[in-house]
C-alpha cells in the first residue's frame, strides 16, 4: 500500500467522522497515539511497537486529511530531492544528529 492508498482508504473510514472532530481534536489523539508508541518503544513487545508505529502513522493520515495536506505530495517536496538542509541524500548538514 502507497502513502497515497493508505490517506484515501483512511479517508473513506472516516472522513465523516475526522471533520466533524476538527484539527484540534484529532491532533490530540494524535499525541495520545504518540505516548503509547513511547510506552511501547520502552517497553513493549514487537507486536506492540508494530500496532502503536500504525496507529500514530493512521492518525497523522487523518489529520493530514482533516488539515487538507496530500502527504504523498509534501513529502516529495520536502525530501524529494534529498536533505533540506544541504540537498545530499545522505545528509551532510552539522547542525543536525
Amino acid at each position: 500500500m502507497t502513502l497515497e492508498e493508505l490517506q484515501r482508504m483512511i479517508d473513506t473510514m472516516y472522513s465523516d467522522k475526522d471533520r466533524q472532530r476538527g484539527s484540534a481534536g484529532t491532533f490530540l489523539w494524535l499525541m495520545e497515539e504518540v505516548g503509547e508508541l513511547a510506552a511501547a518503544v520502552a517497553e513493549g513487545s514487537p507486536e506492540e511497537k508494530e500496532g502503536e508505529f500504525a496507529d500514530v502513522l493512521a492518525w497523522l493520515v487523518t489529520l493530514a486529511n482533516v488539515e487538507g495536506v496530500n502527504l504523498t505530495e509534501a513529502v516529495c517536496r520536502k525530501y524529494g530531492g534529498g536533505c533540506p538542509g544541504c540537498g545530499k541524500l545522505v545528509c551532510t548538514c552539522e547542525c543536525k544528529v
